[in-house]
């Protein structure tokens, strides 16, 4: 019964775990996935941006950020900040309108949704009567103007969304003031857009699908000026002084409209069609802005040749002589202009084009010569390629960081020196305690370098392997190069490319020494290369070593691909991290498991048929191990030819139910009749499943059997200086755990720094564990005479970790899928252990050792271990007695993605990717918390700017 007792409440314990532990989900990095509708403040220079699922998120100066979310998770369509106010409105694709607005509370602001609204119509009306399709929020602050599909425009009192009747504006007393002649009721059909006066706040332009614009008198409520387009109206915009507004249309045109003092009926000064004079896609949205200089800025959405260009995805920029079409690799959802001049001055003077595109943001320098593209500080497209991994390294020492930057500085010379244009708010955070590095590797086999010390991930530094590698794409190809008479002028912009030159290039594993500079980057293809870091560009050879893990065994034969060819000769390589070696495993299988110790200068590798262990500094293979099963022939089909593997383990498994159940129903039927077996059969069901409710504490786990495939799968690697082969000599050792649930032991002897490079390291295995119950392992830890994990390699010697314990029994730590099991070193003796899958139903996907220090004090830190299950939950269990701290759900147990991309920094935090796109960041320690803290005051109203757009952009941008 001991095990059904419940232990001691520890009131002391309780209350250090409050100060020790606290989970917070903190801010997400990356770029909105499926975003769906952009807008842009001039007056607090704020930027919205909107998504597919309902969320909406702000973004002003580096670390200013707002989220909100709309409870039904519909698409936001369009979104629209009130002029000089802190407010916005958002319209879903339900016609459900929501006012949000920017409070402080606490010293900092936060964003609240205050009320939401459905336009309804009469009774019986169909919902094309009050379906909206163009919002207009006036200067004045105090109502909106809705257009719908049925040609109705509505008035909405703000903040209470009270219609206001009396205002409405019908069709019919549209055409009453336009000759027969000209139009019809269908003409006033889905009002396309609104648009407001920049000089009359009393005088709004309504575009109309059919192309009817109609200037619209709001004192006298009539029509004061008509405008008959030969096409179907796109968008509008007004020119600053308000003489002329532009349209656009479905055909590729625009068209400029001048506006009288008098009733004469008004004639188009001029019709364009850029790139025609053959069929062209519609141009979506036009900018006019006018210079000092007197030549304006056109600038347009769409309008490419439909036969040769209709897929293209871009924005065009005319400025007299000077044309680019702005070529975008993924659809264009909306854009904005940013122009410095004050509300009172004569010219527009644009700095900047904001594009939200469906994967990127990019900004465009309108003030450089050549139009140079603006670095980011936030918003990166992290999926630019896909991610296949992630690593995180704490508190990086300053001259690694220095360094890394200097590199990424050299690689981005092509970008503007313009500041980022979007400054609105401030950052009232604390500054980040340490230097953060967030490594993700890619699927076109580069790897890039995030600083994640703060709210803002920002890209510093991209390493690309593929100049190891012979491939189809040469890295020299300048996809941007033009020919001077190339007609539409496209400029490809943008970092976004999904495409991969070879999935063998594909990056698995990262591992970076921050003391030393290497660095470890292991493949799909079982490449594995070690690099180190050069301030200068270099050309040189990369060494070439084989590791055959089968070692000529008989009757095995590799399916999969093949391996990469590698360039003969000297490779020229960009000033950063720079490969010197690679080594490549034999089957080319891809390398799940790396580990690297700088001290050492050791490299291990893993695969699903072994390991390996490499000197990178004499450029010698040590050893390799062979972990493969008799019945291991999965291993050998590779990732690309899976799927018949996968029907016939489907097909065995239904069989072995099919076999079970009749075994079952000849046990327990005999000769008797159908229907006797049939209700046995019920009976025992029920009493089996009585039985599992009716189950104490802890689940029985079957074993699994040797002959289960992949059991040669080696999933992790590790280095530690422990007593090995007696209690008296420590020695280097390297341990590696397998998915058959077998830990091997490896004694390392590492000669001494004056005899380095004269005698070889030599290896002998020492220890060979098979766990009982043959889960796979996960994790392999040991821990000194203290009971403290061992220190990381150069740690002690650069005074950043006590030396370990060599006085005490070290102890090891295995845990597997199911199971934490401590043992005795060196006698390898079971002495205690944690059965997570027999008591809580779940299986070990992630673990780390972290370390949690109190909210309270300075004095006070210890080491725990952070576990993350197949089921989403996060548990930290303490070290060394294995005891269940706390536990927190954190990832949905059906979000599978989420879960296998999950990773652990060494203080508490963790990412995982809650999309392609986006990374969330999330904290279980009280101490270490990096949130958005930002404030946004109301700047003083100097004077009214009545120019509004589809996403409300054209007010003229004042500086916080």
């Amino acid at each position: 019964m001991r095990r059904f007792l419940r232990p001691g409440h520890d009131p002391v314990r309780e209350r250090l775990k409050r100060d020790l532990f606290q989970f917070n989900k903190t801010v997400e990095h990356g770029f909105p996935h499926q975003p769906s509708a952009l807008g842009y403040s001039p007056f607090l220079r704020l930027m919205a941006i909107g998504t597919r699922s309902g969320a909406i998120k702000l973004y002003g100066a580096p670390g200013v950020e707002f989220m909100g979310l709309h409870e039904e998770n519909n698409t936001v369509m369009q979104i629209h900040f009130i002029p000089d106010q802190c407010q916005l409105v958002t319209l879903l694709d339900d016609n459900s309108l929501h006012l949000w607005s920017l409070k402080q509370h606490g010293g900092a602001s936060e964003l609240l949704e205050e009320h939401r609204f459905t336009l309804k119509g009469p009774p019986g009306s169909p919902p094309s009567a009050t379906q909206v399709t163009a919002v207009l929020p006036h200067s004045s602050r105090e109502v909106l103007y809705l257009g719908t599909e049925s040609g109705n425009i509505f008035v909405v009192e703000l903040p209470s969304f009270r219609v206001l009747e009396d205002r409405t504006i019908t069709p019919e007393a549209v055409l009453q003031r336009i000759p027969e002649d000209n139009c019809n009721r269908r003409s006033c059909e889905l009002v396309e857009a609104l648009r407001e006066h920049p000089k009359n706040p009393d005088q709004i332009l309504i575009g109309y699908s059919r192309g009817l614009i109609v200037l619209w008198d709001l004192q006298n409520n009539k029509a004061t000026h008509h405008f008959l387009g030969s096409q179907q109206l796109e968008n509008l915009y007004w020119q600053r002084d308000g003489s002329k507004f532009i349209s656009c249309h479905y055909d590729g045109s625009y068209t400029q409209w001048p506006v009288s003092s008098d009733n004469r009926q008004p004639e188009p000064l001029e019709n364009t069609v850029p790139y025609g004079p053959f069929p062209c896609k519609a141009i979506s949205k036009i900018y006019w802005q006018t210079t000092k200089n007197g030549l304006p800025y056109i600038i347009f959405q769409g309008g490419m040749p439909r036969a040769s260009y209709g897929d293209r995805h871009s924005i065009s920029v005319i400025h007299g002589s000077q044309q680019t079409a702005f070529d975008f690799t993924s659809r264009v959802i909306d854009f904005f202009i940013i122009f410095s001049s004050d509300p009172a001055a004569e010219f527009d003077d644009p700095s900047a084009l904001v594009v939200l595109a469906e994967e990127e943001l990019v900004v465009i320098d309108l003030k450089s010569a050549g139009w140079p593209a603006v670095h980011p500080p936030y918003l990166a497209s992290l999926h630019c390629s896909a991610i296949t991994c992630s690593h995180h390294v704490s508190n990086i020492p300053l001259k690694l960081w220095e360094r890394i930057i200097s590199a990424g500085s050299k690689q981005n010379i092509h970008y503007s020196s313009m500041p980022w244009p979007i400054d609105g708010g401030t950052n009232i955070a604390p500054d980040p305690p340490q230097r953060d590095l967030l490594l993700t590797g890619h699927e076109d086999g580069t790897v890039r370098f995030w600083d994640a010390s703060g709210v803002c991930l920002h890209l510093l530094y991209k390493l690309s392997t593929v100049r190891v590698f012979l491939t189809d794409a040469d890295p020299n190809d300048n996809m941007n190069t033009l020919g001077e008479d190339e007609w539409p002028p496209l400029r490809k912009v943008g970092t976004f490319d999904p495409y991969s030159d070879d999935p063998r290039l594909g990056i698995q594993k990262i591992y970076l020494c921050k003391y030393s500079g290497y660095l470890a980057v292991a493949g799909t293809a079982g490449q594995v290369l070690v690099m180190e870091l050069n301030d200068e560009d270099a050309e040189h050879v990369v060494d070439h070593a084989e590791a055959d893990l089968l070692q000529d065994q008989e009757g095995y034969r590799w399916k999969g691909h093949e391996k990469l060819k590698t360039r003969d000769g000297p490779v020229r390589f960009e000033a950063g991290f720079q490969p010197f070696v690679l080594v490549q495993c034999q089957p080319p299988a891809v390398v799940t498991s790396l580990a690297l110790h700088s001290e050492w200068k050791l490299v291990a590798f893993g695969t699903s048929h072994g390991f390996g262990l490499f000197d990178h500094q004499q450029k010698r293979l040590v050893f390799v191990k062979c972990t493969l099963h008799p019945s291991d022939q999965l291993a050998l089909e590779g990732p690309l030819s899976r799927v018949k593997s996968l029907k016939k383990s489907l097909r065995q498994s239904f069989r072995r139910i099919r076999r079970s159940r009749v075994s079952n129903r000849k046990r327990r039927g005999g000769s008797g009749n159908v229907s006797e077996v049939q209700e046995a059969n019920a009976k025992f069901d029920q009493d089996a499943l009585q039985e599992m409710e009716l189950a104490p504490v802890q689940r029985k786990i079957e074993a699994r059997s040797a002959e289960d495939s992949f059991t040669g799968f080696v999933r992790t690697l590790y280095f530690a200086d422990t007593f090995l082969r007696d209690s008296s000599r420590h020695c280097p050792s390297l341990w590696a755990g397998t998915n058959g649930g077998t830990v091997y032991a490896f004694c390392l002897r590492v000669p001494p720094a004056e005899r380095r490079m004269d005698e070889p390291v030599r290896a002998e295995q020492a220890k060979e564990i098979q766990l009982m119950h043959r889960a796979p392992v996960v994790g392999i830890l040991v821990l000194d005479g203290r009971s403290t994990p061992l220190p990381e390699p150069l740690e002690v010697a650069h005074d950043l970790s006590k030396s370990p314990d060599m006085q005490g029994s070290h102890q090891l730590l295995v845990v597997s899928e199911e199971q934490f099991k401590v043992f005795t070193l060196p006698k390898v003796s079971s002495k205690l252990k944690l059965k997570l899958t027999a008591l809580e139903g779940c299986r070990v996907r992630k673990v780390t050792v972290a370390n949690f220090g109190s909210c309270k004090t300075d004095d006070y830190s210890e080491n725990d271990l952070a576990v993350l299950t197949n089921l989403g939950d996060i548990q930290i269990i303490s070290l060394p007695f294995l005891k269940l701290q706390i536990r927190y759900p954190c990832i949905r147990k059906e979000d599978v993605s989420g879960i296998a991309s999950c990773v652990f920094t060494k203080y508490g935090q963790g990412f995982y990717l809650i999309s392609p796109s986006e990374f969330e960041r999330f904290s279980l320690s009280t101490k270490w918390l990096v949130e958005p803290r930002c404030v946004v005051d109301m700047p003083e109203v100097t004077s009214n700017n009545h120019v509004h757009n589809k996403s409300g952009t054209e007010n003229a941008a004042r500086k916080s």
